[in-house]
């Protein structure tokens, strides 16, 4: 009886153990410092945002502006009063837990846009951060006929504040985290790939309403107001919720536009209404749904034969069929253009192009990661099989080579190694009349910040059409 307790009291001193480790607190920053995030990622004017901060100084100034074709400042708030706050051990995967600093009612006069907020330590002190949030059009606003939702997703996937992210390359541990949190410090992509098509977009005329990916999934009533939803450039990470509703907009006659690669690689679920992410990635086996049989929501690729929903549905092309371009050491010395295919489709109208032609490669639109489709060439002229999931009605208008790194091909049990995929421009329409158009590259933005004369023509014969 006595061994019995003595067992006990020793497993129970290991229970609280890890107790206690799980719920440590990580070491803090070296000051100064001043960190944050918001309550959500989009809001309506009259919204009230709520900003959690930590600060080594007792006082934080906030300057928040709006990115267009110039950076607007539209408002500042000097001396919210802050304090240091513990990051959790579970930082990561659950949030931090801050309380609210400070909190902001959105004017009614604010545009729709991507809003940044740069945050100063107060006193003498050099340390600076930024946060950032979405305003969306409040139902008293005229709307664009143009909806662009930002690829937040995917900022949240590679950001690894407070220990992991979903990669391992940059873990604390050097593991790959399965769940993260919109409640910590996000890295945002958004001046890497959406920013150049914005400034282009806003400079030239064209009037863009904004939302983020999770929108698709909890706002899917915003759709009815437009036309056109675009994705632009590195657009990853989608929810099956998400997926759905953007393909019932299509099936009801609402046009896409993805300027955007590897898109909808990865399937995510959402959890804690919005504000976590979990995605099992190359071990589905280890997903908690795989055990009961149904594979249909398995936080894994799109394409992976037990969720049976490859991309290319959606989009017209997928990962699995396309791979990298100068980067991750393929095609290092590539083009970083796209090849003509069917120059008298209308998406080439102005251009001059004619059957052979490249363009984009002064500014290696095709680059990074690239999405296409399975393929045969006829007559010179490449293609699709449809048996990749494929549209019937998709067509290929220009290709790059493109190929996956061989490592890639390790987690996936049905990849052939020696396969020479492509990035893939190309269109379908559905049987009620919306367009997608796909760009198959997450770098096309690069050439309308570069100024090439056909990628811009091209984007101005997608964006006038579809948005009628």
């Amino acid at each position: 009886m006595v061994k019995m307790t003595l067992r006990w009291m020793m497993l129970v001193t290991i229970i609280v153990g890890l107790r206690d480790q799980s719920n440590a607190e990580q070491q803090p920053p070296a000051e100064p410092y001043v960190f944050g995030y918001t309550d959500q990622l989009s809001y309506v004017p009259g919204d009230s945002v709520a900003f959690h901060l930590s600060s080594s100084r007792p006082t934080v100034d906030l300057t928040i502006s709006r990115a267009g074709a110039q950076s607007e400042q539209v408002y500042r708030e000097v001396g919210v009063v802050c304090a240091a706050h513990p990051i959790p051990d579970r930082a990561s995967s659950d949030g931090c837990n801050w309380p609210v600093a400070w909190t902001l009612t959105i004017p009614s006069d604010w545009k729709s846009g991507y809003y940044e907020v740069a945050m100063k330590a107060g006193g003498d002190s050099d340390a600076q951060g930024s946060l950032f949030f979405v305003v969306r059009p409040g139902d008293s606003h005229p709307r664009s006929k143009i909806l662009l939702q930002l690829s937040t997703n995917t900022y949240n996937a590679y950001t690894n504040w407070g220990g992991h992210s979903l990669y391992s390359y940059h873990d604390r541990d050097g593991l790959q985290g399965h769940q993260v949190s919109f409640d910590r410090p996000i890295s945002s992509q958004f001046g890497k790939w959406e920013l150049p098509f914005v400034r282009w977009a806003e400079a030239n005329g064209y009037a863009i309403d904004y939302a983020v990916n999770s929108d698709l999934e909890f706002h899917p009533e915003i759709l009815q107001h437009y036309r056109l939803v675009l994705s632009i450039g590195h657009d990853e990470y989608w929810s099956s919720p998400m997926r759905d509703h953007l393909e019932r907009f299509i099936r009801d006659g609402g046009n896409v536009a993805f300027f955007s690669g590897n898109t909808c690689c990865w399937q995510v679920r959402s959890g804690n209404n919005g504000r976590t992410l979990t995605s099992w990635k190359q071990t589905p086996n280890m997903d908690p749904l795989y055990r009961t049989g149904d594979h249909r929501l398995l936080s894994t690729a799109w394409s992976h034969h037990l969720v049976g929903r490859p991309e290319n549905e959606l989009t017209g092309v997928g990962f699995l069929w396309g791979g990298y371009h100068r980067s991750h050491g393929q095609f290092m010395d590539g083009s970083g253009a796209f090849t003509v295919h069917q120059p008298d489709h209308w998406l080439f109208k102005g251009t001059g192009l004619k059957q052979g032609d490249t363009f984009g490669g002064k500014d290696s639109i095709v680059g990074y990661e690239c999405d296409g489709c399975e393929m045969k060439w006829i007559d010179g002229v490449p293609v699709p099989t449809h048996s990749d999931g494929t549209p019937k009605s998709f067509q290929i208008l220009g290709t790059c080579e493109a190929r996956w790194a061989p490592g890639d091909s390790y987690w996936y049990d049905r990849f052939p190694t020696d396969r020479v995929g492509a990035a893939v421009l190309g269109a379908y329409t559905s049987a009620a009349g919306g367009t997608v158009v796909t760009t198959g590259t997450t770098d096309w933005a690069h050439g309308l910040r570069g100024g090439d004369a056909a990628v811009i023509q091209i984007t101005k014969n997608i964006l006038d059409r579809l948005s009628r």
